[in-house]
């Protein structure tokens, strides 16, 4: 069983390190925002992909989460380690395939996604676009590395990891962008050299034999195709619904970006904020991961139930306080960020609505799906959260933009249709029971 004390050492430092990445996120946009509203909208426009892409890194890892931590949970670390072995590898090959895909049909990309848009706008999405590819293999690579330390309990080395990461790259963000007056240019390269910088760091960490999970000599680590496939099986489902989200967000970025300057820079600061009062739950959602496959490796299924249902209790608690933590400081981050005033008050206008419907929503809609991809029910997870992408969030967005003629708003209220009914179906789902399958033979 986990103590009350044990689930907060297990989650506090997964929360801090993504609140911690979300604020980073905003104070980037923040100093970018003031090379100019071209700037913010053509690097909101490219973190539209590179969200994408991260996300996909992130299912590997997520597949790799579940194996481990069930392994784990079996007391199996032989087993933990080879799983261990064969994310990093098959992260490593990937990302680089898909590095190299991004530098050679950059441009054609962002023409085909955003179609035409203002020149100013294509031209620093162009650049930092460029210099934000080369770090894919650093973030999948730490996305993995990051992983298998959760996998085994021990979140605080990530966190410690990302503070480190996260300060560099503000500081390298205020040199390069007010001290060598590189603009766009110098965020995407303070974001690079961090990102480097993490992954590194994390793969020396990952070798310590005091971990229960590590991870050495990698020049003699061989593809182990059973291994590879039992870890596609988790993380491929997690990553098409990923994409699917990503790709919604494009194909409703797409609606946004013919609502002019003003309605980008509005929606870009919005996402952003947005990002920062989830991450809270996200942080639920993640270490939940960890208890769940620890509880089914060990064949504890009621544990895995009673914990469930009490981390949706604590990230409906987790929602409520970073969304109104958020919405205090949105007004004067907005005026730092130099945002002109139409945008700025279309962004609070948007953000007020979002602080008063996540809280309700988001919890059973998001932290209880975690849990059924923790206990292998990961077909489910993807087919439900792709159904309600398409139908209710793209769908109607775009209706509500292109034909009502709502503007940016209807970006939101599509969003919260989808949240309340993905809510719904997986509840029924987890109360169901049918969610629980066998990970590791």
């Amino acid at each position: 069983m986990f103590s009350n004390k044990m689930l907060l050492m297990l989650l506090i430092p997964i929360v801090a390190e993504q609140f911690l990445n979300s604020l980073m996120g905003m104070a980037d946009s923040m100093m970018v925002s003031n090379v100019g509203a071209a700037a913010l909208s053509g690097v909101s426009l490219v973190d539209s992909i590179n969200i994408l892409i991260v996300q996909a890194f992130n299912a590997m890892a997520t597949g790799g989460v579940i194996i481990c931590a069930t392994c784990v949970g079996q007391k199996d670390y032989n087993r933990a380690n080879e799983a261990a072995r064969q994310v990093i590898l098959v992260s490593t090959v990937i990302s680089v395939t898909i590095m190299l895909f991004g530098l050679i049909f950059r441009n054609g990309l962002l023409s085909l996604v955003f179609g035409r848009i203002d020149a100013d706008v294509m031209s620093a999405a162009s650049v930092y676009f460029l210099l934000t590819i080369l770090s894919y293999p650093s973030v999948a690579i730490a996305a993995a590395a990051s992983a298998i330390f959760r996998a085994q309990s021990n979140t605080r080395l990530p966190m410690n990891v990302a503070i480190v990461s996260n300060l560099l790259n503000v500081a390298g963000n205020a040199l390069l962008i007010f001290g060598l007056g590189m603009g766009v240019a110098g965020a995407a390269l303070a974001t690079l050299l961090s990102r480097i910088f993490s992954a590194v760091v994390l793969m020396i960490m990952l070798r310590s034999e005091k971990n229960a999970i590590s991870v050495r000599d990698y020049l003699k680590i061989r593809p182990d195709k059973s291994k590879i496939n039992k870890i596609l099986s988790m993380g491929i489902p997690n990553g098409i619904e990923n994409s699917m989200f990503q790709f919604g967000k494009l194909a409703i970025q797409s609606s946004v970006s013919t609502l002019g300057t003003v309605a980008i820079a509005a929606q870009a600061m919005t996402n952003i904020f947005e990002n920062v009062n989830g991450v809270a739950g996200v942080g639920v959602g993640i270490g939940l991961m960890t208890i769940v496959g620890q509880c089914l490796g060990a064949g504890r299924r009621d544990e895995a139930t009673y914990y469930t249902k009490k981390m949706i209790l604590w990230g409906f608690l987790a929602i409520l306080s970073s969304c109104l933590f958020t919405y205090a400081i949105a007004p004067p981050v907005t005026k730092a960020a130099g945002m002109i005033p139409e945008s700025a008050a279309m962004c609070l206008y948007m953000l007020g609505w979002i602080t008063i419907v996540k809280p309700i929503l988001w919890s059973p809609a998001f932290v209880t799906a975690y849990a059924l991809r923790a206990a292998g029910d990961v077909k489910f997870s993807m087919v439900v959260a792709s159904l309600t992408m398409w139908l209710c969030r793209v769908t109607l967005a775009v209706f509500l933009i292109r034909v009502v003629k709502i503007g940016a708003m209807g970006v939101w209220i599509g969003m919260f249709c989808d949240w309340g009914i993905r809510g719904i179906i997986f509840t029924i789902r987890f109360r169901s029971g049918k969610w629980i399958h066998k990970v590791v033979d």
